[in-house]
């Protein structure tokens, strides 16, 4: 027979697991707490929301503003992780507020999120589209409300196109300084002198901005402060090629006739690749393989890894044109007045289409249309897989400013001193503004402003007059008491 005194240690060991579950499983943090993948984004950004301190195995669902994206059930220790949902696509530029709050309760948590669209590259982004897809504040029916925010002067002219980048606009002048701008306002943040004209276009990327001067030297330097991080020498003088920012690696050609790939981290050469003519286009870079042309009437596919020719492909004339890629084509203005589409694998030629006059311009697509300008004066839309004309639209000035598209417009300069904007599907004219001077200078369009330089000295910055269509939609903080939950969500899977 069993000694009594032994009968209650299964009891305390029961109590102590019970004790232990409550203390991991049971009791949350007083207060809730939520962590975002990411802080800001453009529209339709996938934004994976994590949380602690709710009650264990309860619902929470997660909204951003005031609508409710996901629901999703906690742990046992009133955790979730993960959880998956997307900015809408109309949320304008501005701070948004993503919402977790306990199903039944007022028990909850927020995290701003601050809606904003980069255009970081001559490009946009890498593969040399110049299209906008997030833009949502202005469109054909708002455009007509454009109006000139701030203009900021360097004193001289300026070729450069801008890139805008977490609230700052970057841009280069022929002062020898590249200047960081306050993107709202236009106050001057920051400049660094170079050591001659910087009239390419700078690249951001990981909070470093890259430029190229007239001397063929490159810089990194810090986004925020303009502290210089690294210097890098290429060959020749007289650089226009725009840096372009892929792969670990900063792309960009030279007047010695080369393609150079640097380090983004030390400014080291990784390769070279030397063409038969000076290097003013820039580069485009998908899937792995550089597009770009020459003085010697050639576009040259390259491994942007080795710098390896892939194939090249020959003109009638000089290629200062920088390439757009687009569903396995590439698009290329020449000096003998044609655009070009090429197979991007192998640089079989697909179509072309003859211009009145000299194509420096580079091409810009979007919804199957290639848009791009001429020294004839017009800017021509072209059916991108015919190459047939669909509207042209005549300046009053040769045409060497690269159009950007966003949200069914296109915009772009002329040597008439004019900025244009154009129904990008009519070519209708929607809005011009007069500067002072001729606009070589290629537009970035991004978060409502259009930003675009003269050289007038000046840079321009253009957005929907006060009292229009609000282009900063900033969202006020939801009272967690006013949400209302979804009751036909299901579930998100734990992760």
């Amino acid at each position: 027979m069993s000694d009594p005194r032994e009968r209650p240690e299964p009891i305390a060991s029961h109590v102590f697991l019970l004790l232990a579950c409550l203390l991991l499983c049971g009791i949350a943090s007083a207060t809730p707490s939520i962590t975002l993948s990411k802080k800001t984004g453009p529209p339709t950004s996938r934004i994976l929301v994590s949380g602690r301190g709710f009650e264990s195995n309860v619902g929470v669902d997660i909204f951003f503003d005031t609508k409710d994206k996901a629901l999703v059930v906690t742990n046992c220790k009133g955790e979730f992780h993960n959880t998956g949902i997307h900015a809408p696509g109309s949320a304008r530029p501005g701070d948004h507020w993503v919402t977790a709050l306990e199903r039944n309760s007022d028990r909850g948590a927020q995290e701003p999120f601050l809606v904003q669209t980069d255009w970081s590259q001559f490009h946009f982004k890498a593969d040399g589209t110049r299209l906008n897809p997030y833009e949502n504040v202005l469109n054909p029916k708002t455009i007509g409300s454009l109006d000139l925010k701030w203009s900021f002067n360097t004193g001289t002219s300026l070729a450069s196109s801008l890139a805008v980048v977490d609230g700052m606009a970057y841009v280069g002048s022929y002062d020898d300084n590249l200047y960081a701008l306050n993107a709202r306002t236009g106050a001057n943040v920051w400049s660094y002198r170079a050591s001659g004209y910087v009239s390419s276009s700078p690249a951001v990327a990981n909070g470093v901005v890259y430029a190229y001067d007239y001397y063929g030297n490159v810089y990194a330097l810090n986004a925020r402060t303009g502290a210089k991080l690294w210097i890098s020498a290429t060959n020749g003088t007289e650089n226009y090629s725009s840096p372009a920012v892929a792969n670990g690696a900063v792309y960009l050609g030279a007047t010695d006739g080369k393609v150079y790939a640097l380090s983004v981290r030390t400014g080291a050469k990784l390769w070279t690749y030397a063409t038969h003519g000076v290097v003013f286009s820039s580069s485009t870079i998908a899937n792995r393989v550089i597009y770009v042309g020459s003085a010697d009437s050639k576009l040259y596919a390259l491994d942007a890894r080795t710098g390896t020719k892939l194939w090249s492909y020959t003109t009638g004339g000089v290629v200062d044109s920088s390439p757009a890629v687009a569903n396995g084509v590439v698009y290329i203005g020449s000096w003998d007045h044609n655009v070009y589409a090429l197979n991007a694998r192998t640089g079989t030629m697909l179509w072309s289409h003859t211009t009145g006059g000299i194509v420096d311009s580079s091409p810009a697509v979007a919804n199957g249309v290639v848009y791009i300008a001429s020294d004839d004066k017009n800017i021509y839309a072209l059916d991108a897989f015919t190459g047939a004309k669909l509207w042209s639209y005549t300046t009053g000035g040769a045409v060497d400013s690269s159009p950007a598209v966003a949200n069914g417009v296109v915009y772009f300069g002329s040597w008439d001193s004019a900025v244009y904007a154009l129904n990008a599907s009519t070519g209708t004219l929607l809005w011009t503004y007069p500067t002072g001077g001729v606009v070589d200078s290629s537009p970035a369009v991004a978060n409502g402003v259009v930003y675009i330089g003269s050289n007038d000295y000046s840079v321009y910055a253009f957005g929907l007059k006060y009292g229009s269509q609000k282009a900063d939609a900033s969202s006020q903080r939801p009272d967690l008491n006013s949400l209302r939950p979804d009751l036909n969500l299901k579930v998100s899977p734990p992760r």
